[in-house]
């Protein structure tokens, strides 16, 4: 797959059949499309998915508190997974976002993209202040040379996906619902930063998770079953995301604890696969106790792997 960071660095001969939307999760609602895309593709033309960065909304409402599923370059990645062989980048500012709907189509679908085909939902909207809709973008197809796919009402809530109701499920640590409906796996990116190396002392050493992106979601408070891949070999573990009451600690951290693992990864960047949530954050009575929980957790983790495994 090759990535164009703006819509201006995009140079092709060929006509091209290209989808838009942010496609954050990239759900199975999104893959629908995309084989949607692929399909059409073999007529002839390449496929082009334009996304936009950063989120429209985080543009145009300054004081939204949205957090996205995916940081950019984890929609990157699970894109390329698609077999999709264009995505545009689109930088989403102020100056763009005024653009006329007869600007946007003329200059970046049809000068910027080559668009033969666009396929596209059927609540899609786009031009300054979102007034056009697919009824203008038919018209603009007639006018400019590009054929319109429609994904129908139906066919989207036949999926019965959204990248909000993703969002909702990982905020409530449902990680396995989320999981589902992505078809993948949720994960967290982030280095491994020096913490107060407690859990050493409690025999169950952490690798204390930074995430640079600040608006990545980050799931609800509790201790989740994890996996991630350290030089090229996989680990299990739990991981913890919360304040750590039980230690008088009011700051959240993301603290994995991997089994049979005792290597220095200090600096190193990890990501960590959630699987599934074992339990709330507890404020226990005293560090005997957490011991005790953080030992079941590690039973419920076992238990886990070998029922997947099985």
């Amino acid at each position: 797959m090759k990535v164009f960071n703006n819509v201006n660095n995009f140079k092709t001969s060929q006509p091209t059949v290209v989808t838009i939307g942010t496609f954050d999760g990239v759900h199975i609602g999104h893959r629908k499309i995309i084989n949607q895309l692929l399909e059409v593709s073999k007529e002839g033309y390449l496929s082009t998915l334009l996304t936009f960065f950063p989120h429209p909304r985080m543009v145009l409402q300054q004081s939204n508190d949205l957090k996205l599923i995916h940081t950019i370059k984890e929609r990157q990645e699970e894109l390329a997974k698609t077999g999709l062989e264009n995505l545009v980048i689109q930088a989403f500012t102020k100056e763009f976002s005024r653009l006329t709907a007869r600007a946007y189509v003329e200059e970046i679908l049809v000068k910027g993209l080559q668009a033969k085909k666009v396929i596209i939902g059927y609540d899609h909207r786009f031009g300054r202040n979102r007034t056009a809709d697919i009824k203008d973008l038919h018209k603009f197809g007639n006018e400019f040379g590009f054929e319109v796919e429609e994904i129908s009402k139906q066919d989207i809530e036949d999926v019965a996906v959204s990248s909000t109701k993703i969002r909702k499920a990982i905020l409530a640590g449902n990680i396995s619902l989320a999981n589902q409906y992505m078809n993948a796996q949720f994960s967290l990116e982030g280095k491994v930063v020096k913490g107060k190396g407690l859990g050493k002392d409690f025999g169950f050493a952490t690798a204390n998770l930074k995430i640079e992106q600040t608006y990545k979601i980050i799931p609800a408070h509790g201790v989740y079953v994890v996996k991630g891949e350290i030089n090229s070999k996989l680990y299990y573990g739990m991981m913890n995301i919360g304040v750590n009451p039980t230690l008088g600690e009011n700051k959240q951290s993301l603290e994995v604890h991997f089994f049979d693992f005792n290597q220095d990864i200090y600096g190193e960047k990890i990501k960590v696969n959630l699987l599934k949530k074992i339990r709330n954050e507890k404020k226990f009575n005293g560090v005997d106790e957490l011991i005790k929980a953080m030992k079941k957790d590690k039973e419920f983790v076992i238990n886990f792997i070998n029922d997947e495994s099985n």
